[in-house]
C-alpha cells in the first residue's frame, strides 16, 4: 500500500516557477512508480511526468519537455515536480499517483492504484 501527499501548489504569473512535492510512504512504497497527472476543467485528467523507483526511467508528456522536470529522493520519500517557464495552458489541479505494476510509466490514470488529494496550480497571463 502506497500513500501520497501532495505540495507546493499556487499562483503564479505566465513565465514564473513553481515546485511541486509528492512524500510517498506505505509498505510498497519502496517499488512504486510515480507520476504527475492534471487535470484541468472539463478535461481529461493527462499524465504530465513519470519516474520509476531507481530514477532511470522518466516520462514528460511533450507539452512540458524543456520546461518540467522530475525527480526523487528515496532517501527522503519524496517525489518533486520542478515547473519552469509556466504558460497559462499549464493550469490544472495536480496528482502525485502511484502504482506498483513493476518499472513501467503508465499513460492512463486506470493503472494507477494510489492518488494524492491533489493541488492547484494556476497561471494568470
Amino acid at each position: 500500500q502506497v500513500r501520497l501527499v501532495e505540495s507546493g501548489g499556487g499562483m503564479v504569473q505566465a513565465g514564473g516557477s513553481l515546485r511541486l512535492s509528492c512524500a510517498v510512504s506505505g509498505r510498497t512504497a519502496s517499488s512504486a512508480v510515480v507520476g504527475w497527472f492534471r487535470q484541468a476543467p472539463g478535461n481529461e485528467r493527462e499524465l504530465v511526468a513519470g519516474i520509476t523507483y531507481s530514477g532511470n526511467k522518466t516520462f514528460y508528456r511533450e507539452a512540458v519537455k524543456g520546461r518540467f522536470t522530475i525527480s526523487r529522493d528515496n532517501a527522503k520519500n519524496t517525489v518533486q515536480l520542478q515547473m519552469d517557464s509556466l504558460k497559462p495552458d499549464d493550469t490544472a489541479i495536480y496528482y502525485c499517483a502511484a502504482h506498483n505494476l513493476g518499472p513501467m510509466i503508465f499513460g492512463v490514470p486506470e493503472r494507477y492504484r494510489y492518488w494524492g488529494q491533489g493541488t492547484q496550480v494556476t497561471v494568470s497571463s
